[in-house]
């Protein structure tokens, strides 16, 4: 997926028999998802109108342009929804979409390389950093925060985190 698209959604399969889909959104407003379409398939390959019928729990039932039937809603479970990133609102200043931090290098408050940002999670307690380090066994798990990552630069392409003492060993 390119920089121009962002992750807005996933189907989770079907709602009933005609055709709905049941749609987790990701946007800090759920029903705002459907503002922002065409949505597309990762590989672009497929693009839908959404329309949001009702909220249902864990996430929204939808409508989808061109899915007329569960089974074809069914085929679509697992399915990860793009927007194109213009038709996304810009972010206050201390605000980042996940996609923009992927990738980022993180560097210690002293400078010394730390990893390569790999996902951004959110298991409902706040994001969490995923970042791979060569020479590391397992992945470097840090939270989010102004405390732990006191810095983004998104313009030179870095992060600064100052991880807690035992994330170091």
């Amino acid at each position: 997926m390119t920089a121009e698209r962002i992750c807005v959604g996933a189907i989770s399969g079907a709602f009933g028999v005609r055709g709905e889909v049941r749609l987790k959104s990701f946007c800090a407003e759920p029903p705002a998802i459907a503002g922002y379409g065409p949505l597309y398939t990762e590989d672009g390959s497929r693009s839908f109108a959404v329309t949001i019928t009702r909220a249902i729990p864990g996430g929204l039932a939808a409508r989808l342009s061109g899915v007329a039937t569960k089974e074809a809603a069914d085929a679509l479970r697992g399915t990860s929804l793009f927007a194109d990133r213009e038709k996304l609102p810009s972010l206050p200043d201390d605000e980042f979409y996940h996609a923009d931090l992927i990738g980022l290098p993180v560097f210690d408050t002293g400078g010394a390389p730390l990893g390569t940002v790999r996902a951004v999670y959110n298991h409902g307690a706040g994001d969490i950093l995923e970042i791979l380090a060569p020479g590391r066994r397992a992945a470097l798990l840090l939270p989010f925060t102004k405390a732990v990552v006191p810095t983004v630069d998104l313009t030179a392409g870095r992060i600064v985190a100052d991880p807690p003492e035992e994330a170091d060993e």
